[in-house]
């Protein structure tokens, strides 16, 4: 029994919808929902996010620290991908209804729905789902110390990652614009008419 929680009280909570608790959402084909002790007060060491997404959109890189993960698919498919510090390896696993990817504590990792109407159920060790986002790590370290570390240009560093958006949760935003994006850094970065720019393939 949770020892935080007064058995005999009349605010006990033993049901709760899950739909009624956003967490994030893009729009109707890509959100997330939130189940943690907050919402249901009788909750252990366990907590969840029901997850939503169209194809091609990705849950983004992140990491919990205070829980490990297991992602369930319910409908649709994904690739879970994580990478393991120990081996230094990105490893991808592909699921589908009914399969499992396990995610261990702490370990950075993102999902990426290959096709619509995929629906995940990412299930903590927790009480509550907490996060580090990468998109977060990215506004928030100072661009000089970026720079500095990595040996880096400072301002290139800024131009770079100033579109990035704090607590971005589901990618690419809704107002993605992949060819100004490409023919902004071009701008920056003019290259012969003979050569076509690296980054063009991967902005697509």
């Amino acid at each position: 029994m949770a020892s935080y929680m007064d058995y005999t009280s009349p605010s006990t909570q033993y049901t709760f919808d899950v739909n009624k608790s956003p967490l994030f959402k893009k729009d109707n084909q890509n959100l997330i929902n939130v189940l943690g002790v907050q919402q249901l007060n009788t909750l252990e060491n366990v907590s969840l996010l029901d997850i939503f997404l169209s194809a091609n959109n990705v849950i983004e890189p992140h990491y919990h620290q205070n829980a490990a993960q297991l992602v369930y698919c319910i409908s649709g498919a994904a690739t879970v991908s994580i990478f393991n510090p120990f081996t230094k390896q990105l490893l991808d696993f592909s699921i589908t209804p009914g399969q499992v990817a396990n995610v261990p504590q702490g370990w950075w990792h993102y999902e990426v729905a290959t096709v619509d109407h995929t629906h995940l159920l990412a299930i903590f060790d927790a009480p509550t789902p907490e996060v580090i986002l990468g998109s977060d790590l990215l506004t928030f370290t100072p661009a000089n110390i970026m720079a500095h570390t990595y040996c880096l240009n400072e301002n290139q560093w800024k131009k770079v990652t100033a579109p990035v958006k704090p607590s971005t949760y589901i990618g690419p935003y809704k107002d993605c614009n992949r060819q100004k994006i490409t023919n902004h850094y071009n701008q920056l970065n003019p290259l012969p008419q003979y050569h076509s720019s690296p980054y063009t393939s991967w902005y697509r």
